[in-house]
């Protein structure tokens, strides 16, 4: 009966990026290839310390010069939600506006992440 009951729900994932350099790209095609497998998944994003540059305006990969913003809206058009922590802004004194739209805020990464896991039974990856 287990069985039966997971094949009907709904996987529900959080991906955490903290570093572009690292993270960045491989994340982003991750969660592509996860929503090619999987389309029906619920996916947020939990950007933090470097990872957030991901989804600041006009930011590209440093390899490969790809940016970040085309590969960001083709998956929130298939409902992937990206999140910025606040504290990150802060520790860097960032703002806002310096991020592409569309993008939402959390108070705290770490925080946002923890309470995605422990009370919305999110599965975690770090790419």
């Amino acid at each position: 009966m287990v069985f039966s009951q997971l094949a009907f729900s709904q996987t529900k994932v959080v991906y955490q990026i903290d570093d572009a350099k690292v993270q960045g790209l491989k994340g982003l095609r991750n969660i592509r290839n996860h929503l090619d497998a999987s389309p029906t998944s619920k996916i947020t994003v939990v950007t933090l310390g470097g990872g957030v540059d991901i989804l600041m305006e006009g930011a590209k990969d440093q390899v490969s010069n790809i940016e970040y913003g085309s590969l960001v809206s083709a998956l929130k058009s298939r409902g992937v939600i990206f999140e910025v922590c606040e504290m990150t802004l802060k520790n860097r004194q960032l703002s806002r506006d310096q991020f592409i739209l569309d993008v939402d805020f959390t108070p705290s990464g770490v925080v946002r992440i923890a309470d995605l896991q422990y009370v919305n039974h999110y599965a975690y990856i770090k790419p």
